[in-house]
């Protein structure tokens, strides 16, 4: 057995070992409202993680009101019938506090990071977004304006920041993932305020959400404080509006061109890919990581390193709940002409199909995929965030303790397999972003 062998089965070990010393203990309940509660204890360092998961994002939302769910990731920071207009944030970092949130296709997710001795204040604050949200025409207009601003700094005036959008929109005919999660400015202007509170009311209630508490707590005080500000807040509805559309498989390829405020082409080609829960998932998690996964994969060895064609290469694999996109962008370098650059990209991706990953590449990829679960794992805001999703997107918070044995399952021949299976050109879309043309008057 070489020395290359002996140092990738030493770090197989090593790294098996950390996760078995790392599992992560919780205990779970559900409230009588429907709100599920997960709890882990690390008494290590004296802060914890409050987060909580609503089941709700963008796909959620009518084609003619899009963009409400991301408004609202917004909107619940205005403060609450309790807390003044601005002072939630404020409240937070007073006690040495740090928050955040964010909207996806599939979830809203918020979460407070604070010192342990203040879990019951974090917790009285999510349950007053909850029970007690401010939404009056005065919040609904300023966020309307920033999320504008968003908007214009994120997308409009950002070289190639449309990609999402473009490559959406032809990706997904049917399904509600074909539009992005900020969504249209115009609805945003024509939505009344009673069809935002109707939206809250629909979504934003215990039994659509969880929450998670991960850090130095106490199980039964913890479990007191949630039943003492929680248990009051009312279900919400018995059944939630989530689409039931199964994308059609597309036959043929998308392709077109779009001109954006830019220097360099592009080239986008997007990949649908199965539900988020799908077996194949973990199988074209290490096929995107082996084509596009850093500055040691094989695209960027190829075209960047070797062949210098391109200038980058770059991945967007979105794993969605009804099914996500692989977007790769590639930028041609200086004379190189962007169907050329395509091409090759074909070529590389062909090639792996043809041929398959060799076996250092496949125990490489497996070590990357090892080192990725710890360092997910390694922050109580990371083990929080992953407890509420495999609550959610798998049915179980112990999906965290399981998912290295779903990649370990993998092999080389799935990782083949589910090139040709899911990187097929004919059900592709491809995009060349060129430079608008100058201006000759």
């Amino acid at each position: 057995m070489n020395k290359h062998c002996f140092l990738m089965i030493g770090s197989f070990l090593m790294m098996s070992s950390l996760l078995a010393q790392n599992k992560i203990e919780f205990q779970e309940r559900t409230l009588d409202n429907g709100l599920n509660l997960i709890m882990h204890r690390d008494n290590s360092t004296p802060i914890v993680a409050v987060a909580v998961l609503y089941h709700v994002g963008s796909k959620n939302e009518k084609p003619d009101r899009t963009g409400f769910a991301h408004f609202f990731e917004h909107l619940l920071f205005e403060g609450t019938e309790n807390i003044g207009r601005g002072e939630y944030m404020e409240k937070v970092e007073s006690i040495g506090g740090t928050l955040n949130a964010f909207t996806s296709n599939d979830i809203t997710y918020y979460y407070e990071i604070v010192p342990s001795n203040y879990l019951e204040t974090a917790l009285y604050m999510e349950s007053e977004r909850m029970l007690h949200p401010k939404i009056d025409q005065v919040g609904v207009d300023t966020q309307r304006e920033v999320i504008k601003e968003e908007k214009r700094q994120r997308e409009d005036n950002r070289p190639y920041g449309s990609i999402l959008r473009e490559t959406m929109k032809r990706a997904y005919q049917e399904h509600p993932y074909q539009w992005v999660v900020i969504g249209s400015m115009d609805h945003l202007d024509a939505a009344t305020l009673e069809e935002f509170a109707q939206f809250h009311a629909d979504f934003y209630v215990p039994n659509n959400a969880t929450l998670v508490l991960a850090g130095d707590i106490d199980y039964e005080q913890a479990e007191e404080w949630v039943s003492k500000y929680f248990e009051e807040i009312p279900s919400g509805p018995e059944e939630f509006f989530r689409p039931s559309v199964d994308e059609p498989k597309k036959e043929s390829e998308i392709r077109d061109i779009v001109y954006d405020d830019i220097q360099i082409p592009a080239i986008i080609q997007a990949y649908n890919l199965p539900p988020k829960n799908h077996p194949d998932s973990y199988a074209l998690d290490m096929l995107s990581t082996y084509l596009t996964g850093g500055n040691s994969s094989l695209l960027t060895k190829e075209l960047v390193d070797n062949q210098q064609k391109a200038l980058g290469v770059y991945a967007f694999p979105l794993e969605l709940e009804d099914g996500g996109i692989f977007i790769m962008q590639a930028l041609p370098n200086m004379g190189v002409d962007p169907d050329d650059l395509e091409s090759e990209v074909d070529r590389l991706i062909k090639e792996v199909k043809a041929s398959g990953i060799s076996e250092r590449e496949f125990e490489k990829l497996q070590n990357i995929m090892e080192n990725n679960i710890v360092s997910q794992n390694s922050s109580m805001e990371g083990i929080a965030q992953n407890l509420a999703m495999a609550r959610v997107f798998y049915g179980d918070p112990n999906y965290v303790n399981k998912e290295l044995e779903y990649y370990r399952k993998v092999s080389k021949e799935d990782i083949k397999r589910v090139a040709n299976e899911y990187l097929r050109t004919d059900g592709r879309v491809v995009l060349h972003y060129l430079p608008k043309p100058q201006d000759n008057d």
